[in-house]
C-alpha cells in the first residue's frame, strides 16, 4: 500500500493485487493491536543481512520522522513505549486506514481478494494470470512479505517469483521467534511456564557476538520474551546461547556478604532477586549438582565454593536450543531475496528490468521493536519513487 500510494501520487497507473480477503492483518495484530509502527532510533545497525550496507540508502531516504509526519497529516496520535518503540494511541486500524486513504488519493486500483496464478515476461513488461483475469504491467513490485504467521496467509510466493527469474534467495528461516529445547532436558523447567524476568542473552563468538538486555519468558517448550526473540535472529542452529539471569549484579559478592550469621534458607535469599518458583527450581536442578543438598541449606551453611559456583552458573547459563518454534510463532522471516541482486536505491533486480522487491521478502531483517515496519515503509518509498 505504501509503495502503491507513492507511485500513484506520481501520476502512474497502479493496480494493487492482494490475495487475502482481509487487508493488512499483520498490521492489525501487531503491537497488541496498537501497531509498533516504527522505532525512533531505527538505523542500519538495527538490521541483519548478508549484505549489511544495502539498507542504508532506503533508510536514509525515509526516516521514522518522515513516517511521523505522515501520521500527523492524518491526525493519528501516538506514544513511545520504551527503547524508542512507537505505538498508536488508539488502534492499528488507524495505520491501515491511513494507507488505504493514501492509495485512494493516488487513484490506486484494487484487485482483492485476487490470486496470482502465474507471472511471465511479455513484450514491454510483465504478464500476470490472476483469478480476476490477466494483467499487463510495465513494472512489477513484489511486496508479499515473508513466511511468518502462515495462519494469516503468509507464503513463500515472493521467493518463488525471485527464483523463477533466476534471482538468488538467501535461505529463509523464522526470526524473532521463541527457542525450544530437548524435551527431556527441559522437563525440570517446563513447570516454570509463565515466569518472566529481565535477563541478558548473548549469541555468537568474538566480534560476531551480540547481546540483548530484555525480559525473558519461560514456556512449556523453552524460552520466549523480547530477549529471546531478539537473540533468535542471530542464533545459528547447533550453537548455544549464554544467559545472565542476574544482569547488573555481582551475585557472588552479594551471597558471600550476606552469608555470615544468616538464618535464611538459600532459596529464600535467591527469591529476593528472582520469582520464587525460579529460585526453588534453579537450586534443585543446578544447585544440587554443584553441591549435594545445597537447595535445602541455610545461606550460612553453604560452602563458599558452592556459592561461587552457583553465582557463576546464574550469570553464565549456557543452553543449546534444538530449534525454534517455527513460522507459526515467528514475527518475521530472516533471509529472502539476495540484496546483492538488487539496486539499493530502486530495489530493482539488476538482471530483470522492471522487477522490484521490497519489504520482508528481501534479505533485510530488523530487530524487535518497530524496525521491520520502518524497513517496509522505507523500501516502499524508495521503490515507489523509482518505478
Amino acid at each position: 500500500m505504501m509503495c502503491a500510494a507513492v507511485a500513484g501520487q506520481r501520476g502512474l497507473r497502479v493496480v494493487l493485487v492482494e490475495h487475502a480477503s482481509k487487508l493488512a492483518e499483520k498490521i492489525r495484530i501487531s503491537g497488541g493491536g496498537r501497531c509498533n509502527f516504527t522505532n525512533r532510533d531505527a538505523g542500519p545497525a538495527n538490521f541483519l543481512s548478508e549484505n549489511p550496507d544495502f539498507c542504508r540508502s532506503a533508510l536514509a531516504g525515509y526516516t521514522p520522522r518522515d513516517f511521523l509526519d505522515l501520521l500527523r497529516r492524518h491526525g493519528i496520535s501516538w506514544h513511545e513505549k520504551h527503547r524508542g518503540q512507537l505505538f498508536c494511541d488508539e488502534s492499528s486500524e488507524d495505520i491501515i486506514e491511513m494507507l488505504r486513504r493514501e492509495c485512494a488519493a493516488a487513484g490506486v486500483a484494487w484487485r482483492m481478494p485476487c490470486q496470482v496464478r502465474a507471472v511471465g515476461r511479455g513484450e514491454g513488461g510483465f504478464e500476470l494470470a490472476t483469478s480476476q483475469g490477466p494483467l499487463h504491467a510495465r513494472k512489477l513490485v513484489v511486496a508479499c512479505g515473508g513466511m511468518a504467521i502462515p495462519q494469516l496467509g503468509a507464503t513463500d510466493f515472493g521467493l518463488k517469483i525471485a527464483r523463477q527469474f533466476g534471482i538468488k534467495v538467501v535461505e529463509p528461516r523464522p526470526a524473532l521467534v521463541p527457542l525450544v529445547f530437548d524435551a527431556a532436558h527441559w522437563k525440570p523447567f517446563a513447570a516454570l511456564a509463565g515466569v518472566s524476568l529481565e535477563a541478558s542473552v548473548a549469541a555468537g563468538e568474538g566480534r560476531r557476538r551480540v547481546r540483548f538486555l530484555e525480559d525473558l519468558l519461560f514456556t512449556h517448550r523453552g524460552l520466549s520474551g523480547p530477549a529471546i526473540l531478539q537473540i533468535s535472529s542471530f542464533w545459528e542452529p547447533g550453537a548455544s546461547i549464554a544467559i545472565d539471569l542476574a544482569p547488573g549484579q555481582d551475585l557472588q559478592a552479594e551471597l558471600l556478604a550476606a552469608k555470615p550469621g544468616s538464618r535464611q534458607q538459600l532459596a529464600t535469599a535467591l527469591a529476593a532477586l528472582w520469582p520464587k518458583r525460579l529460585a526453588e527450581t534453579w537450586l534443585h536442578e543446578a544447585g544440587d549438582r554443584m553441591h549435594p543438598g545445597l537447595a535445602a541449606m541455610r545461606l550460612a551453611d553453604a560452602p563458599d565454593r558452592a556459592l561461587r559456583a552457583l553465582a557463576q552458573a546464574i550469570h553464565g547459563w549456557r543452553l543449546a536450543p534444538t530449534g525454534t518454534a517455527g513460522y507459526r510463532k515467528a514475527e518475521v522471516m530472516r533471509g529472502g531475496v539476495d540484496t546483492r541482486a538488487l539496486d539499493q536505491k530502486t530495489l530493482q533486480a539488476r538482471a530483470v528490468a522492471g522487477l522490484h522487491f521490497i519489504g520482508e521478502v528481501v534479505d533485510v531483517t530488523g530487530w524487535l521493536g518497530g524496525y521491520n515496519f520502518q524497513w517496509a515503509w522505507a523500501s516502499a518509498v524508495a521503490c515507489g519513487k523509482a518505478v
